[in-house]
């Protein structure tokens, strides 16, 4: 099966080394919130299947259901090049909506709170050689009140101006391949008065 959406989702940030996790991942509806208590974070096969970044109310995720997820899982299985164990590995997220709790070979990676902004981990020193295990849980609580929701119906139909509900992962998952030491992100920034423009890298890593 070709990948979905192959295109590196930031073309203004893109690095050489890099693998798009979108695709077939495994799946299930946790409406109880009881599948951490199952141990579903690590070393358990989930029931469904899903086609990421495809929310699962869209027909294209292969799932198509259109009722209130407040709580999702997901899972997948990944290998990265020998290589990329020299420098650091990161993992990142276009957006999950709307909390979201990532673990890789049963440790926490991370925890993003927010549906529509990007986030990533440093997973290097979670991954092991060969074969790694990638977890995800949305919690997507949006008849709560308590959330940004924007335009995302609170009925269970579209109606109005209001469309279907996006729950879970929505945008591309990728890893990427970067140095001990790499450029989070950089700023540009215009004077002018001076006619002048200021470069702000912002540094990670060792």
């Amino acid at each position: 099966m070709s990948v979905p959406r192959p295109e590196h989702p930031r073309p203004d940030f893109e690095r050489k080394n890099w693998i798009n996790l979108n695709g077939e991942w495994q799946f299930e509806i946790d409406n109880a919130k009881s599948g951490l208590e199952k141990g579903w974070n690590s070393g358990r096969d989930l029931s469904r299947r899903i086609i990421v970044p495809f929310p699962p109310e869209s027909p294209l995720s292969g799932i198509g259901e259109k009722d209130f997820m407040e709580s999702v899982w997901y899972r997948r299985f990944f290998k990265i090049p020998d290589k990329w164990l020299d420098g650091r590995v990161l993992l990142h997220f276009g957006a999950v909506d709307y909390k979201a709790t990532v673990w890789v070979n049963g440790h926490m990676a991370g925890f993003h709170k927010g549906g529509f902004t990007p986030f990533s981990f440093d997973i290097t020193e979670l991954l092991e050689p060969g074969e790694n295990e990638l977890t995800v849980w949305a919690i997507d609580e949006c008849r709560s009140g308590l959330q940004p929701t924007g335009k995302q119906s609170h009925r269970l139909k579209s109606y109005g101006c209001l469309y279907t509900r996006v729950t879970g992962i929505w945008q591309t998952v990728w890893l990427e391949s970067v140095p001990r030491q790499y450029i989070k992100y950089f700023k540009v920034i215009a004077e002018p008065s001076s006619e002048e423009l200021f470069l702000e890298f912002h540094i990670g890593g060792d």
